[in-house]
């Protein structure tokens, strides 16, 4: 894959380098096309990267060559909410874990998307730019290239839909308090003086006797940082037995990654992707009259 950038005005005498940093390329990104790529072109001539450009010039390179890959391809269904060159967005169901772990050696999303790119005809490896547990549903933003990986990561807004125990106000709130790990559990992590700043942003959508509906956004993006905070305020999620949740009316923490937002690293495009609502949350909500009334439409 190729890309090419042309000069401005406004950039005329700048070192190569330089420019294509303005340009979104990273630092590594550069450092890789000269020293496993092609190398550099204005129009169509081999230029380095402490030469310098002028206005009109057309810069190009192509991508180099991917790594393998240690994944091993596994036929796991996918469900592709975006696709073009440079990202992927997948809607993962709750239970699979995102990519191989020590617990998860296989068998996870990670597989199912090298088995997916192989059956395409293409060579890559699995770049997630936002992780998400096993057991939360929704989306997943994959970056498609090195390229593409810092540039989506910089711009991407998340928003999750939760059910969370108990009765809250309807309307906006937030739960600042830094995040840390929790000495009792090797995963467990707790709200802690010595723990990092961690920002959550939430709006009540609904509220019930028994639940409440969160829209969360995550504004840092510390580990289980909305299932913390969430208890940490005494209001759990449903069914998130680590955090003092209770399993009585569903059987997974009740967490859903329902909006994406991110910046086509090329055409800069904003990008908004949902996901509605699994059925093990939507029986959850019917079962209290908590389905109506709301939208996602703000977020």
């Amino acid at each position: 894959m190729e890309l090419r950038y042309v000069v401005p005005s406004e950039a005329e005498g700048q070192r190569l380098g330089i420019f294509l940093r303005t340009c979104g390329v990273s630092a590594g990104m550069i450092k890789s096309v000269k020293h496993t790529g092609q190398g550099f072109f204005a129009d169509g001539q081999e230029i380095h990267t402490d030469q310098r450009v002028h206005a009109g010039q057309s810069i190009s390179f192509a991508l180099p060559p991917e790594s393998a890959t240690s994944v091993t391809p596994q036929p796991i269904p996918l469900s592709i909410a975006y696709e073009d060159e440079f990202a992927a967005v997948l809607d993962k169901p709750a239970g699979l874990a995102v990519h191989p772990t020590l617990n998860y050696p296989d068998h996870t999303l990670a597989n199912g998307w090298i088995y997916y790119l192989q059956s395409q005809g293409k060579s890559g490896v699995f770049r997630p730019v936002n992780r998400i547990d096993k057991n939360t549903s929704g989306l997943v933003l994959c970056a498609q290239n090195a390229f593409a990986a810092p540039l989506l990561a910089s711009h991407v807004q998340k928003c999750y839909l939760a059910i969370v125990q108990g009765s809250l106000p309807l309307g906006p709130g937030k739960v600042e308090a830094p995040i840390g790990r929790r000495g009792d559990s090797i995963i467990g992590r707790c709200v802690t003086p010595q723990g990092k700043y961690s920002l959550t942003e939430y709006t009540v959508l609904a509220s019930g006797r028994q639940h409440s509906l969160l829209a969360c956004t995550p504004r840092t993006g510390r580990t289980h940082q909305i299932r913390v905070h969430m208890s940490y305020i005494g209001h759990p999620l449903a069914g998130d037995t680590l955090y003092g949740g209770s399993i009585e009316a569903i059987g997974r923490h009740a967490l859903h990654c329902a909006v994406l937002h991110f910046v086509q690293p090329v055409t800069h495009d904003n990008i908004r992707v949902t996901s509605p609502l699994p059925p093990d949350m939507q029986l959850l909500l019917q079962a209290e009259g908590l389905l109506n009334g709301w939208t996602l439409n703000d977020f």
